[in-house]
């Protein structure tokens, strides 16, 4: 099945995102059918903040890494297209389909910040990447983010009003990140006839897929959270450890032959 073809309105898949070769491995031997990339959970691997601190380059050599690395296809999380101007955004596409994903996803917000792209200019933004993307000679499917609800930056009503602009300038899903309720999250998915993502972190992990399809959402993506919570094991065991001298929490781990099998 071709990625695009994955993305049923009322059937979502889940699009795991992988931080590296082996956490890409294991998830589509336990079943994943499309791997993403994690932009904040690929600067974590090299000891960086979220948020525009990783190069174009880098993330396009990462993304290639997982791409070799498994059957599936994957898919790239790449911020905010790295820069600022639409021509920059639509060679982030062509890069990209050069590589090899099946897609990527590119949001309105300005690097690590609460700061958005004007209306007309994300826009705009919006239209140069889908254009891209029609114009490569594989099959690609772009997504346009609103993230800024998520990150404060505007309300609700503007995120609809951000996602049917972007849905009328070509892009192929939509996806705004963290609404503030399942209700909003229902408003976003009726506000377009175009295959929505949901982001499934903090109290949205709460809700079940059954939940999501009744809403009409076509794809669920986990960002960071599988990421940051191996990052809870780390911390909560390195507090354990190095606090009191206590090795429980390492008990629970997954034997190596185990892992061996998945990623073998």
């Amino acid at each position: 099945m071709r990625f695009r073809e994955m993305h049923k309105p009322g059937d979502p898949f889940i699009l795991a995102n992988a931080w590296d070769i082996g956490s890409a491995k294991m998830l589509a031997a336990l079943g994943a059918q499309a791997i993403g990339t994690s932009s904040a959970a690929h600067a974590f691997t090299l000891g960086k903040p979220d948020g525009g601190k990783v190069e174009r380059d880098v993330a396009l050599a990462h993304a290639q890494d997982l791409i070799a690395a498994v059957s599936v296809p994957v898919s790239g999380d790449f911020e905010d297209g790295f820069g600022e101007a639409p021509e920059t955004c639509a060679e982030t596409v062509r890069l990209s389909g050069e590589i090899g994903l099946a897609g990527i996803c590119i949001e309105d917000t300005i690097e690590a910040s609460n700061r958005v792209y004007d209306f007309d200019l994300a826009v705009e933004r919006v239209r140069a990447a889908s254009s891209a993307a029609r114009a490569l000679k594989d099959d690609f499917f772009f997504v346009a983010r609103a993230d800024g609800v998520m990150t404060g930056a505007y309300d609700i009503d503007e995120a609809i009003r951000r996602i049917r602009a972007f849905d009328d300038a070509g892009a192929d899903g939509l996806y705004v990140p963290m609404p503030k309720s399942m209700e909003d999250l229902k408003r976003v998915i009726d506000a377009t006839d175009k295959p929505v993502n949901v982001l499934v972190a903090g109290a949205y992990s709460k809700h079940s897929i059954a939940e999501y399809a009744a809403l009409g959402a076509a794809r669920i993506s986990l960002g960071s959270a599988l990421a940051r919570a191996t990052h809870r094991v780390i911390h909560d065991a390195g507090l354990s450890m190095f606090g009191n001298g206590d090795f429980t929490h390492l008990s629970n781990a997954i034997s190596g032959s185990e892992v061996d099998k998945l990623i073998g």
